[in-house]
């Protein structure tokens, strides 16, 4: 076992509305350094500042890999499928084993809903030669899908990344759903249309009695280093100016409305709030309000 992973929670579950939410850690790893990926308009001395008013080493970031389920009406769904086999001996790739923890068997999925298409969100869709979830049946950004089919507009470091796609997820599409902006998954979730991260990112949207849940995936990936600087240039976006555009106005979005969030690579159990702070953002984790 991993030392990142001996003591640290993996499992988070809570009501909200009718609704039963889990987040579920997939793995985790420790990379370096900063800039690349993040805070490239930054200087050494600038990162090292924001490092330290944040509490946080100046020299790599900790990279976290959070699915969600919700289930609701009668219908559990899957936002993302984490690294699946690829990660084994990585510190990833635990999200099937760690489902039963929940209470779930992958048999349990009966829907498959991606935010896009990069490896940590899909190759664990795949055990060996047969679905994970064998139960499920698909929904993806028609765009997304299409752009990542087509490859025209994939950025040339994303090679591998296509051919991943390519050998696991057209293969699906007889079982898959297309969705576009506002388009329900089941009833009581819809898709948000969030480009710029990847070419067609979706997010997804949670209305259960009075409450409201954001499943954002990678809007922003990192809780200091990208949602403290939307502005800044992130190396994992594939379209880093239409990137910036959907971080600054979900963020805005999400702080204004008070809207809780789960993001795929905010800081573990990965639900929390947005809060303005001055001129820009902080993020603030959930604590015993859910429980309430």
């Amino acid at each position: 076992m991993n030392d990142l992973d001996t003591y640290r929670p993996a499992l988070h579950r809570f009501t909200l509305g009718q609704a039963d939410v889990t987040t579920i850690l997939d793995g985790a790893h420790i990379r370096k350094p900063i800039n690349p990926p993040f805070a490239m308009d930054k200087s050494a001395t600038e990162i090292a500042a924001i490092a330290a008013a944040n509490n946080l080493p100046a020299n790599g970031f900790e990279n976290t890999y959070t699915p969600t389920i919700i289930s609701i009406g009668g219908q559990t769904v899957l936002f993302d499928t984490g690294f699946g086999a690829m990660g084994h001996d990585n510190n990833a790739g635990n999200l099937a084993r760690r489902m039963g923890l929940a209470g779930y068997a992958p048999e349990d999925i009966d829907v498959v809903a991606f935010t896009h298409c990069h490896p940590d969100h899909i190759a664990g869709v795949m055990e060996g030669d047969a679905p994970t979830f064998p139960n499920a049946r698909y929904a993806i950004g028609r765009r997304e899908f299409d752009a990542w089919t087509d490859g025209s507009e994939i950025p040339p470091q994303r090679a591998q990344n296509r051919e991943m796609f390519l050998k696991l997820i057209p293969p699906l599409a007889d079982r898959m759903t297309f969705l576009e902006d506002g388009d329900a998954v089941v009833p009581g979730l819809t898709a948000e249309a969030a480009f710029g991260h990847s070419l067609g990112h979706m997010m997804y949207r949670l209305e259960s009695g009075d409450k409201s849940l954001l499943v954002w995936g990678d809007v922003t990936n990192h809780y200091v280093f990208s949602l403290q600087y939307p502005d800044s240039t992130v190396g994992f976006d594939d379209n880093k100016d239409m990137a910036i555009a959907s971080r600054k106005r979900v963020l805005d979005m999400v702080a204004t409305d008070g809207l809780l969030v789960s993001g795929h690579h905010m800081p573990f159990p990965s639900i929390g709030y947005v809060e303005r702070h001055g001129h820009s953002y902080c993020w603030t984790p959930a604590s015993y309000q859910l429980r309430m």
